[in-house]
């Protein structure tokens, strides 16, 4: 549990995000605070993998959908590992120092990341280590994450205050529209669907694993789903469950919703993964909650491809 769930007013989160505070007191003044560019978030209960070795980024380069060769110490990058078929199967964002790339994942992935990058090393020299017990993650509003000893916690809490809840980063989150691993995906996820084209693919390295399907659907047709912003009717005060199905006005069942929060200024919110074909004004509903579509992932992506 972070030390952090003892300041004032702190209150724990749920399922895997209970480790950390949901809260501090203000779920609204705390996103406004984010919004506006003070204070951090705890995300203390994060996976954290350091991998070291001189052949860390060629090794990373071959392996990921990102670039990392010549990867400039201090810059941050996202990177997911996919199956042959191109789903997406690990998810991580990290920086390289110079010595090593230290990686943060979802709570509880880095046994499986690290389980298959030691399958995958062979006889390249790299050390893969999980470090999340030394290490700890906090995110500020400038989109940047911080890699704290995990002794230095409360240390670093008190410099970069004030502190805000998960509750009021997922709110932002969700509204930038951009997933949560595993929670917003699943396991026939591919990057095209979710809008990680750009930000954890890079679209002009060479092969590695799922390539195929990620440039098929890139250069000449259009993903089978799409990620899209829910604005949820407000006036029941609860969230859809992970995994709640969305209803069209034929009663069809067009996607799952994953994430979800209550936003300062936009109400109740979510994502949700549809159907590529449901119409962007189709009218939908989620646990008999009426649901408006704001389009994340532009359902004829790839189209312009084939003209």
């Amino acid at each position: 549990m972070s030390p952090l769930l003892d300041l004032d007013g702190a209150v724990a989160g749920d399922g895997i995000d209970a480790p950390v505070a949901a809260h501090y007191g203000s779920l609204y003044g705390e996103q406004r605070a984010l919004a506006v560019g003070e204070g951090f978030v705890d995300l203390s209960h994060r996976d954290v993998v350091r991998i070291a070795g001189p052949d860390r980024l060629t090794w990373l380069h071959s392996l990921t959908t990102q670039y990392f060769e010549g990867l400039a110490p201090g810059v941050w990058t996202q990177a997911l590992i996919l199956s042959p078929q191109g789903h997406v199967e690990h998810a991580f964002a990290g920086v390289d120092d110079g010595e090593a790339f230290t990686a943060h994942t979802e709570p509880g992935a880095a046994a499986g990341l690290i389980e298959f990058l030691e399958r995958m090393r062979f006889m390249m020299r790299v050390e893969v280590t999980d470090v999340t017990s030394e290490v700890a993650v906090a995110w500020r509003p400038s989109g940047k994450y911080d890699l704290i000893p995990r002794d230095q916690l409360g240390v670093y809490a008190e410099a970069a205050g004030p502190a805000a809840g998960l509750w009021a980063f997922e709110a932002l989150r969700i509204e930038r529209g951009e997933p949560r691993f595993g929670i917003d995906t699943d396991h026939r996820t591919i990057p095209n669907e979710v809008g990680w084209l750009g930000s954890a693919v890079h679209l002009d390295k060479g092969c590695y694993r799922g390539q195929e399907t990620v440039a098929r659907v890139n250069n000449l047709g259009r993903p089978p789903r799409r990620l899209t912003l829910l604005h949820l009717d407000g006036s029941e005060n609860r969230l859809p469950v992970v995994g709640a199905d969305v209803i069209d006005d034929k009663g069809k069942v067009v996607g799952r919703v994953g994430s979800s929060a209550r936003h300062h200024e936009l109400g109740p919110i979510a994502l949700a993964l549809l159907k590529r074909n449901v119409p962007t004004d189709a009218a939908l509903v989620v646990e008999d909650m009426p649901a408006a579509q704001e389009v994340v992932v532009d359902p004829e992506i790839g189209l312009h491809f084939r003209r």
